[in-house]
C-alpha cells in the first residue's frame, strides 16, 4: 500500500481521507445537489459513511489513494478526489501472460500509470480554481515524484461541464468507451476518455501554472 501523503497549494490542501472526514464531506455534498448532474456524490451521513469506508478499503488493497480537499481560506472540507486504477509495469513482462507475477501497487512501489477520478466539490468550491490547483498538485506528484508514464481522466460522455474541465487541463481526448459503466441516472453510460502522458506533462504544467497567476 502506498503511504498516504499531504499535497498543499495556495488555496487547497489535499489531505489523506479518513473516517474523521465523513461529517464534513456530507456537509459539503448538500450545498447544492443540482450542480452534480452526471456525477455520483453521496447524500447524507449513511451514504457518505459507506462511500468513505469503501474508499479506505480500496486504499488498503493498494487500488487507490483518496484525499479530501480542504479550502485554506476558511479551513473547510469542500470535496474529494483520488488516484486509482494504479498499475506497476515490470520489464520484460512475463510471457506467455499468466506465467509470472509482476509487481503490484501494494508492493509499495510507485505506479507506472494511474487515473485521477472520483472527484467532486461542494457548490461553493466549483469554478473557483480549487479543482485546477488540486489537479496541478496531483499531476506534479504523479509525474515529478513518481515519474509515471501516463495519467488518465474519464467522465460520462454527457457531462459537458466535466469534459470542459478536463480539456482545460490540456488532457488529450482518446475516444469513447461505449456502454462502459453504470451511470448516476440508472443507465449504462458511454465514457469519454482523456489522458496526459509524460512527454506532454511539461506543456500541461506550464499551462496550469499560467492559470494560477
Amino acid at each position: 500500500m502506498l503511504s498516504p501523503l499531504v499535497l498543499e497549494g495556495q488555496s487547497v490542501r489535499l489531505e489523506p481521507l479518513t473516517a474523521d472526514h465523513i461529517e464534513a464531506l456530507a456537509a459539503a455534498a448538500v450545498e447544492d445537489r443540482s450542480r452534480y448532474g452526471f456525477t455520483w456524490v453521496p447524500e447524507g451521513l449513511d451514504e457518505t459513511s459507506r462511500y468513505v469506508l469503501e474508499a479506505l478499503t480500496q486504499q488498503e488493497a493498494g487500488r487507490s489513494l483518496p484525499w479530501v480537499a480542504r479550502r485554506l481560506a476558511d479551513d473547510r472540507v469542500v470535496g474529494t478526489t483520488r488516484f486509482w486504477d494504479m498499475d506497476v509495469f515490470s520489464w520484460p513482462p512475463p510471457w506467455p501472460p499468466g506465467t509470472g507475477r509482476g509487481p503490484e501497487p501494494s508492493d509499495d512501489r510507485p505506479p507506472s500509470v494511474l487515473e485521477i477520478g472520483s472527484t467532486w466539490y461542494a457548490a461553493s468550491a466549483q469554478r473557483t480554481g480549487i479543482n485546477r490547483e488540486a489537479k496541478l498538485l496531483q499531476l506534479t506528484q504523479a509525474f515529478q515524484a513518481w515519474h509515471v508514464l501516463r495519467v488518465s481522466l474519464t467522465t460520462d460522455v454527457r457531462n459537458s461541464t466535466s469534459r470542459r474541465a478536463i480539456e482545460g487541463l490540456g488532457a488529450s481526448f482518446e475516444g469513447i468507451r461505449r456502454l462502459h459503466s453504470a451511470a448516476r441516472d440508472g443507465t449504462i453510460r458511454d465514457t469519454a476518455c482523456y489522458s496526459i502522458t509524460a512527454p506532454e506533462w511539461p506543456a500541461v504544467r506550464s499551462r496550469l501554472l499560467r492559470c494560477q497567476q
